[in-house]
């Protein structure tokens, strides 16, 4: 059986669980956290998320648990009507974050939640991804269009 079917089956298992015990959002955060800090070592789990990766492990399914967990995330969001959106600066930016948030939530309408990311080699500028929808406002895409441009106008490899 295809491992991401399985991740998909075990998130969602875990989803109607939180959503029955009322802890979804605690083990959101928890699980946000494992994923971003998988170096850390992570304090007491949520007692559905520590019932979970027990059930895991009896089934033999704990090399899964980060699709799951990944899995369980997107599909928790999406019960909750939240759109997430992947901001990557050269430099971490909270004033262009909250903007670009105040943006989407008036043009998506609902809640939308930003990861960010540093990225230096975009050079100045921005990235934003909500969806299939990708904004390069980079100066490293800028350039790369001038160089195209500039190879094609003089025919010849630069």
């Amino acid at each position: 059986m295809n491992t991401g079917i399985i991740a998909s089956r075990y998130a969602a298992a875990l989803l109607r669980y939180t959503q029955e015990t009322g802890g979804g959002e605690r083990v959101c955060a928890q699980v946000r956290s494992l994923l971003e800090h998988p170096e850390q070592r992570p304090g007491p789990l949520e007692p559905e998320l520590e019932r979970f990766v027990r059930l895991l492990m009896r089934n033999g399914r704990l090399e899964d648990v980060r699709l799951v967990f990944r899995s369980f995330l997107t599909q928790y969001y999406r019960s909750r009507g939240i759109r997430v959106a992947r901001l990557t600066t050269v430099v971490p930016s909270p004033e262009l974050e909250k903007r670009i948030r105040a943006m989407l939530e008036k043009q998506l309408g609902g809640e939308i939640l930003i990861e960010s990311a540093v990225d230096p080699d975009l050079i100045g500028g921005f990235t934003l991804e909500v969806g299939d929808y990708l904004m390069d406002a980079s100066v490293r895409r800028q350039i790369e269009t001038i160089r195209r441009q500039f190879v094609i106008s003089n025919n010849r490899i630069v």
